[in-house]
């Protein structure tokens, strides 16, 4: 079983401005009109999981960003139900990541991809990722929601490829070192 996180930051380590804006990332040129690899890697897991914060921006997209066969687990302590016409794809879940992650391992879900600046700190901080896929932005956004935290653990990690995309993304996948 894989935890995942694939995501974008600025250079400056910010996943979203400090009110959790992503304006910036929809400000890439992108003359080929690519997801930069972005549905390769979800036939590769079973399921998603994301925190509440992260699931209610998503919720504000034109579009459903993810492939309706990949069910979604939001983490909350305060969210109680999904909205009704998401009941069918989203799950909420609630209680510790390691019970959480052996409840989703017994319903199949083997590779899942972790979303969202806190649920990514919490499974960090649990020695919990696996692989990480950064996808570096070229601006500094000076302040905004880090992908990284204060984590007592040192954790390291190998370097596994470097893909250059439009000679403007950086993106680089790591894997645990155990």
């Amino acid at each position: 079983m894989s935890n995942i996180v694939y995501i974008a930051t600025s250079l400056d380590g910010y996943i979203a401005r400090e009110d959790g804006s992503i304006d910036w990332l929809m400000e890439i040129p992108n003359p080929d009109n690519s997801d930069y690899g972005f549905s390769i890697f979800l036939e590769r897991i079973d399921g998603i999981v994301m925190g509440r914060n992260t699931f209610e921006t998503v919720l504000g997209f034109n579009e459903w960003p993810y492939p309706k066969s990949k069910p979604i687990f939001v983490l909350s302590n305060s969210l109680n139900v999904v909205p009704g016409n998401l009941s069918a794809k989203v799950e909420i879940v609630k209680g510790e990541l390691k019970s959480i992650i052996e409840s989703l391992k017994h319903k199949g879900m083997n590779d899942l991809y972790i979303d969202g600046g806190k649920t990514i700190q919490s499974f960090l901080k649990e020695d919990l990722i696996d692989e990480i896929t950064i996808t570096k932005i070229p601006i500094l956004l000076g302040s905004g929601i880090p992908l990284f935290s204060k984590n007592n653990l040192e954790l390291k990690f190998e370097h596994a490829e470097t893909v250059v995309h439009n000679n403007i993304l950086v993106k680089s996948k790591y894997l645990r070192k155990r």
